[in-house]
């Protein structure tokens, strides 16, 4: 079998895209997993990465877990205990990875989101969705719950409410429905998906990798943190970026009156 993800790279922008169409590039009963949490190792790492696009291949974005590898469960063979300890080490630390990401990540949605396909996307920064683009918290349609932490990010990006319904009702969204909830920040017809993604990308990856990072880690610290925890962290980056050759650069080209010049740190 392919690799799960395929890796492109367009100068500071990372691109991976799904694989497994025959799937519906599923994110478990394979090697997706493993291969999220490699390709979140190196751009960790590498600082010449100041954008990551992710999307899928073909017509869909990913329909989360495989409903055929669950069949494993229903024998009874595994206990309780080790159903959770395969949810602890696995598809949670794809979500831990992805949402902890350093760089500003883009969900490209280029068809069905469902599952833990939608809170793949909700592990984003931003998500910008085609036309044919569905999406569904759909986990109650199959009698599971979301097990990666969909319960924690979708309503930070839509809200309790409709969170909610998504939950209790399963329904699919379509893209505009997804747009008018805040689901995602943009819809455009299929061909111009990836023009669109490249473009949002490209407004990023203009901006220095070091105070691209600590910016991200602010925002997700406000997530979590008190106010005060948050302006003390922030000061401390602060002083840090006040320190940087990129302040430098940038004080410079505005006194020149030019476009800054970053490179990688």
């Amino acid at each position: 079998m392919m690799d799960f993800l395929t890796r492109r790279r367009e100068g500071a922008i990372l691109v991976l895209t799904m694989s497994q169409p025959a799937t519906r590039n599923a994110l478990t009963g394979n090697t997706a997993i493993q291969e999220f949490l490699s390709a979140s190792h190196e751009i960790r790492q590498d600082v010449s990465i100041r954008a990551v696009i992710l999307t899928g291949s073909e017509r869909v974005f990913s329909s989360g877990g495989n409903v055929k590898d669950m069949q494993r469960h229903l024998d009874g063979a595994a206990n309780g205990a080790a159903v959770k300890d395969e949810y602890r080490h696995g598809i949670q630390q794809l979500t831990r990875a992805l949402y902890y990401l350093e760089v500003p990540l883009i969900a490209a949605v280029n068809g069905a989101a469902i599952g833990a396909g939608l809170d793949l996307a909700c592990m984003c920064d931003m998500r910008v969705a085609a036309e044919n683009a569905k999406f569904a918290e759909s986990f109650i349609r199959v009698g599971i719950v979301p097990g990666d932490g969909g319960a924690w990010l979708l309503p930070r990006v839509v809200g309790r409410s409709m969170a909610a319904e998504m939950a209790f009702t399963g329904d699919a969204l379509s893209a505009a429905e997804a747009l008018a909830c805040g689901l995602v920040s943009r819809v455009v017809p299929e061909d111009a998906l990836m023009d669109c993604a490249m473009a949002l990308a490209q407004r990023v990856a203009r901006n220095p990798s070091s105070i691209l990072r600590m910016t991200k880690r602010l925002l997700r610290e406000g997530d979590n943190g008190t106010l005060d925890s948050v302006l003390e962290l922030s000061a401390a980056y602060q002083a840090l970026a006040h320190q940087t050759p990129a302040h430098a650069e940038a004080v410079r080209a505005f006194i020149e009156k030019r476009p800054p010049r970053f490179l990688d740190e």
